[in-house]
């Protein structure tokens, strides 16, 4: 693998217009990618998966996708249909449409970024590769006190030009004080065996708002990673929504720091899994001061074979008095092949705190199966009956109408 990424590290920075010193700093990067590997279960935060053989055994050998010189055509009929919404596009990993049309141009700045490499500090591996192969680079700036009118889409496509290759991709936004932003990350892939990584940072000024739906839906047999870094300064709000279902493997990281009195964070998630798939969501919550707020509720239903694992982590420092924070995963189990891990965790150094945790996991009570069955239910209707009423419990939680009535329509919930 080393030869590979060395020869496609070269074919990428033939392809950009960097200094020395960036290259230097991509290549610092690249090297410390290769002492490390991908994550593998020796590391506490990969304790459930073995990212090397995931690649391994989904995909073989692993190229490095250099190659941004050519454009790719947009294909307008991926667009959601029935929403007015600004987009972005990605299609194998380059930007090739950027479209607020629907806002004032004075109160949204872009700004390239594609020569400032900015190290994301989680100390991870897929960080290091993100920073040594990332093309282009943007931060989306909402001037203080703006509100986007429309959500923003942004589009993650892939097509038949890329296999078995590696896809690296990275986002910054900074919302000033006053101001909001509805993003929704959808993912549509027409390509196969390729791994995907992605690095979002979010910096929420005062009184800001940011609500970010993360839809994984449609059938693909890509491996992707995820990684948002939140950073919430005084009254704050963040939301995240994760509905993980199509692809092969797909592992969610949201790292939330609530930095200012009175920030809240709100992460709400579903696996809706089948065909041996392994899906996970990290969460790690840091209240870092005073009267600061957080709520996960992540719930599960997975059937042959299919494999879900949530760890999450509620950090209280010991200046975050006053600190409630809440926690609780729950699984349905279809058939006894299939798999739910969770791994709460709560680490607290303060003393005036509300903060809880739970996990649940078992199987479609029949009672209730034969109770609706008795009712004029079929033994599918019923089943589908109680399944919708387990996940529209998270559904609900979606404070966007528009986005709510979306993700149910995706997920097929029906009132």
């Amino acid at each position: 693998m080393k030869e590979q990424l060395q020869k496609d590290f070269d074919n990428t920075i033939r392809n950009l217009t960097l200094s020395q010193k960036d290259i230097e700093i991509k290549k610092f990067y690249l090297d410390n990618f290769i002492n490390k590997g991908f994550p593998n279960r020796k590391e506490e935060d990969w304790k459930f998966s073995d990212l090397k053989q995931i690649i391994k055994k989904n995909i073989g050998e692993l190229a490095f996708y250099s190659d941004y010189t050519s454009t790719n055509k947009v294909d307008t009929s991926a667009f959601v249909d029935g929403l007015e919404h600004n987009k972005i596009v990605f299609i194998n990993g380059r930007i090739e449409k950027i479209d607020f049309d629907y806002e004032k141009k004075d109160q949204i700045e872009i700004i390239d970024q594609s020569e400032t490499i900015n190290k994301f500090n989680n100390n991870s591996s897929l960080s290091d590769l993100n920073s040594a192969f990332t093309n282009k680079s943007f931060k989306i700036v909402v001037k203080k006190g703006y509100q986007l009118l429309k959500p923003l889409i942004i589009y993650h496509t892939t097509n038949s030009k890329i296999w078995s290759k590696n896809i690296n991709l990275r986002l910054n936004f900074e919302l000033y004080e006053n101001s909001s932003l509805r993003l929704i990350d959808l993912f549509r892939d027409t390509s196969e065996k390729n791994f995907i990584n992605i690095f979002y940072n979010f910096n929420l000024k005062e009184n800001s708002i940011l609500k970010n739906y993360k839809v994984d839906k449609f059938e693909n047999k890509n491996i992707k990673y995820s990684f948002n870094n939140i950073e919430q300064d005084k009254n704050s709000v963040s939301e995240t929504f994760i509905l993980s279902s199509g692809s092969n493997f797909c592992k969610n990281e949201i790292n939330c720091n609530l930095n200012g009195k009175y920030s809240s964070a709100f992460v709400n998630g579903i696996f809706s899994l089948n065909n041996n798939k392994h899906h996970e969501i990290r969460t790690i919550i840091n209240h870092l001061t005073e009267n600061t707020k957080s709520y996960q509720l992540i719930k599960s239903v997975l059937e042959e074979s299919s494999r879900a694992v949530y760890q999450g982590k509620i950090f209280v420092n010991s200046k975050a008095q006053k600190t409630d924070g809440y926690q609780l995963s729950k699984a349905i189990l279809l058939n006894k092949d299939s798999e739910f891990n969770a791994k709460p965790e709560l680490e607290i150094y303060a003393d005036d705190v509300k903060c809880s945790h739970g996990s649940a996991s078992g199987s479609l009570n029949e009672d209730s199966i034969f109770y609706l069955m008795s009712r004029g239910l079929n033994y599918q209707q019923s089943r589908e009956l109680l399944i919708n009423g387990f996940l529209l419990d998270v559904v609900e939680k979606i404070t966007d109408p528009e986005v709510k009535n979306l993700i149910k329509n995706m997920i097929g919930i029906k009132e």
